[in-house]
């Protein structure tokens, strides 16, 4: 006498409702009608496939390496946010895409009806951000910048964002009043002490939402090339291990600040400590790995946007 077959588990009929679903692509009507039971119940039992983990997708498209990426990136330096966007094969250091992501994000804060404080760096990266933000009416906000529009001698660095964005937002806008860097200690003492540098210390302090560039310091470094480090300066910064800089502040490969007779002359809003405040960078090519490796170790940043080319290389070197 052959034993009796067993009746079939519940998890069995949900593994077979997902197979019919995820990999058949039958619709839950066909689900319902070749199991026997209603509507309702192969979507009870999809789902139950799911929250038991006998689901496991894996998206075979250049959006989904650039998902696994950003976990990956996510999952090794506890970021709080992270975007991976995929890269052109023929063109990796590419900005554009990057700065749509960012813009994307940017403009997701902005919509916001509750008043916000936006603060943002300055360079090539924010530039090419907030020119893909489209025009919007946020009278409601402000937005203020980490750091100076000046050169020691009164001239203008191209690459504000600030200004940018407020005229394509209606915010009301809060320059930094002081140059990037100052010509002294003594000079950036006496600057600091101005009412307006306070109030616009104070903004960037409760700021709601903060995007920065990353800067490299290799030979093209941005603080090099506009000429805000002199000669004797570039090499003394080499000679203490700078790795990156943001907001013109330099740092290490472990993400430490550098005490240099640079860094005593930067005139720029201070970094927050470590996990204070939220911070986003947006940072793409192979020159900028070592110092976004650097920000994330040190956790000078908990919000990275990128392409997969440059996430890739970061995962790989650090």
């Amino acid at each position: 006498m052959e034993p009796p077959k067993a009746l079939p588990s519940r998890l069995d009929d949900a593994a077979r409702a997902a197979w019919l679903y995820y990999v058949a692509g039958n619709t839950q009507d066909e689900i319902a009608r070749k199991l026997g039971v209603s509507r309702q119940t192969a979507q009870r039992l999809v789902s139950l496939a799911v929250g038991e983990r006998l689901v496991k997708v894996r998206i075979d498209h250049p959006i989904g390496a650039c998902m696994d990426l950003a976990e990956g990136l996510r999952q090794r330096y506890g970021l709080r946010y992270c975007d991976v966007v995929p890269s052109d094969p023929d063109a990796p250091d590419l900005l554009t895409g990057v700065a749509i992501a960012a813009a994307s994000e940017l403009e997701r804060q902005l919509k916001s009806p509750e008043p916000k404080i936006i603060a943002l760096g300055t360079g090539r990266a924010l530039k090419a951000v907030v020119q893909q933000v489209p025009r919007m009416s946020c009278p409601q906000h402000k937005i203020v910048s980490l750091l100076g529009n000046m050169m020691w001698d009164g001239s203008a660095t191209p690459y504000n964002a600030t200004f940018g964005l407020a005229d394509v937002t209606g915010a009301k806008q809060y320059p930094y009043p002081l140059p990037v860097v100052a010509r002294d200690v003594e000079e950036l003492q006496v600057m600091m002490q101005q009412e307006t540098v306070r109030l616009t210390l104070e903004l960037c302090a409760k700021a709601d939402f903060t995007l920065v560039g990353i800067g490299q310091m290799d030979d093209s470094a941005p603080l090099k090339v506009d000429g805000f480090l002199t000669g004797a300066e570039w090499e003394e910064t080499q000679r203490a291990g700078a790795a990156g800089e943001i907001t013109s502040w330099a740092y290490d490969d472990n993400g430490q600040l550098l005490d240099t007779p640079f860094s005593r002359r930067v005139a720029s809003a201070p970094l927050p400590e470590p996990g204070a405040r939220s911070i986003t960078a947006v940072a793409v090519g192979q020159a900028k790995v070592r110092a976004i490796c650097a920000a994330l170790k040190g956790r000078l940043i908990d919000g990275l946007i990128t392409s997969e080319a440059t996430a890739r290389a970061v995962l790989d070197q650090s």
